[in-house]
Formats: structure tokens, sequence, C-alpha cells
């Protein structure tokens, strides 16, 4: 047998190198090629995400936009809607404002009245009958953005006509009893005042006596009794 001689041995070891760096190559081609593909992906979708941020971005502004309008609109009714109670109760010329104000994504609502276009502290109109009536008012609102499921559209009031002359009396039981019939509240009234300022428009009246050394709960209703979603008992303490 004829021995490989040293040159063939050579040759064949610089092809084998050859054929190894070649594949080699085409390794790092293929892998060049795959990273130019995936940056490019990539950067499709960067580019796809920079466009859905910007549009992100302007209904973010368009939905707060159109928030704050609709907090702007529901103040403005109420803003009539008390401005009418407060003059109907009172009988001045009295407008109720609320004007509304957005920082920090949150909303903060500054009140106050206004009398022949000056404008008055709420807390201290009317020796206190201002703020009680808007109070009620405010409540009342409140309660319609609640959800029924979770909570009974029922209002206690407590001696929020305090402040109120008797003659004036009659006149907000019948803005809490047309209100809570529209808006199908049921509420329950507590007073001091004599029981026959509640007589036209409350639908029943409890008054609390002193009978044999204990409290007794007396109904001095003229009235049938009424279902739950209509207006609840006013109760008068003599």
């Amino acid at each position: 047998m004829q021995s490989m001689g040293p040159e063939l041995a050579k040759s064949d070891s610089t092809a084998s190198d050859a054929q190894s760096l070649r594949r080699r190559l085409d390794q790092l081609m293929y892998a060049r090629q795959e990273t130019i593909r995936r940056f490019d992906q990539n950067q499709r979708e960067i580019d796809r995400l920079a466009k859905y941020l910007q549009t992100a971005e302007r209904v973010s502004v368009a939905l707060e936009k159109l928030n704050q309008d609709l907090f702007s609109s529901l103040l403005k009714t109420v803003q009539e809607k008390i401005t009418i109670a407060l003059q109907e109760i009172l009988e001045q010329p009295i407008t109720f404002h609320a004007q509304a104000g957005f920082a920090r994504n949150s909303a903060s609502v500054e009140f106050w009245i206004e009398r022949d276009g000056k404008p008055e502290d709420l807390l201290h109109g009317q020796g206190g009958s201002v703020a009680n009536i808007v109070s009620v008012c405010l409540r009342l609102f409140s309660l319609t953005t609640l959800d029924e499921k979770t909570h009974r559209r029922f209002l206690i009031l407590d001696e929020q006509d305090c402040w109120l002359r008797a003659d004036l009396v009659p006149k907000l039981v019948k803005i809490i009893h047309d209100a809570s019939r529209a808006l199908g509240f049921q509420v329950l009234m507590i007073s001091h005042h004599e029981r026959h300022l509640f007589e036209q428009y409350a639908d029943k009246i409890i008054e609390l006596q002193w009978q044999n050394g204990k409290v007794v709960a007396v109904d001095l209703s003229s009235k049938p009794s009424i279902e739950d979603d209509a207006l609840g008992s006013l109760a008068a303490r003599a």
C-alpha cells in the first residue's frame, strides 16, 4: 500500500478547513439575516405601538374633556334645580352657583349663592336655612347616582327644617315630597315643628310621645299607608 504524501495530506486538511469556514460563514450570514429580520419586525411593532400611544393619548384627552363637559352639564342642572327650590321655599331672589375645577385628574366644586348680583357665603345665608335646603337637594341628587342593586333609595333628613320659619316648612316638605315621588325615593324627615305643617304633603306622620315612662311612636296619619317607592314617613316630635 502506498502511503499518503505530506502534500496530499496538507491539501485535504486545507479543503476541510475551507469547508468548515464556509459552513461557519453561512451560519453567520443566516444569523445576520435573521437578526435583521427580527430587528425590522421589532421596529414595525415599535412604530405601531407609538402610533397607538399617540392615539390613546388623544383619546384620553378627548374622554377627559367629555367627562368634564358632562360634569359641567350636570352641575348646570343642579344649579337650576336648587335655585328653583331656594326661591320657592324662601321666596327671595336667590341664585345658587356651582363652579367646577379640574386638576390632577380630579374635580372639585365651589358652591355659593348670589342675591341681587352680590355673592354670599352659602353656609351663613339666612342663618343656615340656605345651607339646609341645599344640603337636602344635593343629597337627593347624589343618591340618584348610586346603583339601585346595592343601595336602596332611602333618605333620612334629621331636622333639615331647623332654621326655617314655621310658615316656610310646608314649602320644603312639598319640594321633598315632589322630588321623592319623581325620583322614586323613600324619605324619612325628622322635625321638631308642629305636625300640622306636614299634613298637606306628608304621606305618613309619626309622632313620638312620652307615655307611661317610655317613648311611643303614634301614627297620626290621615292618609292610607303608602308603598315603599313613595315618600316615607315624616316624624314630628312634640
